[in-house]
């Protein structure tokens, strides 16, 4: 009866293991792959995925545009979260919500803009959409740690965005010009050499439906 008892029991971890889902196959497609399926700009110029990270270098003469990666696909209610690190602390970016693609040449974007450079951490910007929306009060800047990785969440539902850097609030109020939906964009800032890195980005679609 043992014997039997024990067959039963080693079939039933067999058929366990057959229909058993393996782990990596639970995880969530990155929100920007490595074949940058989903997405448009001058991607041969300035982009790569490195370890699971996006990142965007300028090169070594810098450039005298902004240019975007941007999403092809338009987006309404969400939470984006991620940790962004400016090499040695240098340069600009920041990430374009409801926003539209202005064209393909250099691909600038036009729209509101959660900010990532000094002085202008977690501040709503529009750029091509009538400058400052809401500047980061002054005293959120220290939350910023210039040379290493910070851990920012942007959150839009409706008109209300919020933005949160290192758990410090910098933007958390609605805008009545803010669009209904648009684009998603990643920044590369004209200027000098600059590379900005981001990881570890999750995407929750919060649009009702």
């Amino acid at each position: 009866m043992r014997s039997v008892a024990l067959l039963g029991l080693f079939a039933l971890v067999a058929v366990g293991s057959v229909g058993a889902i393996p782990r990596e196959k639970l995880k969530p497609a990155p929100f920007v792959s490595a074949d940058f399926d989903g997405w448009q700009g001058l991607i041969k110029e300035f982009w790569s995925v490195k370890d699971g990270a996006l990142v965007g270098n300028t090169g070594e003469k810098g450039i005298k545009f902004n240019t975007f990666l941007a999403s092809k696909k338009n987006y309404k209610d969400f939470e984006l979260k991620f940790k962004v690190k400016l090499d040695k602390g240098v340069g600009n970016s920041g990430i374009q919500i409801r926003s539209k693609l202005v064209d393909t040449k250099q691909y600038p974007v036009a729209g509101p803009q959660a900010d990532i450079g000094a002085g202008y951490w977690g501040s709503l910007y529009g750029e091509r959409f009538g400058g400052m929306m809401k500047q980061a009060p002054k005293e959120t800047q220290k939350a910023i740690k210039p040379m290493d990785f910070n851990d920012y969440s942007i959150r839009c539902v409706g008109k209300k965005v919020t933005i949160t850097i290192n758990g410090t609030v910098t933007v958390d109020e609605e805008f009545p010009k803010m669009p209904e939906e648009g684009i998603i964009a990643f920044q590369l800032h004209g200027g000098p050499a600059m590379t900005v890195t981001f990881k570890d980005i999750e995407f929750k679609d919060l649009s009702k439906k």
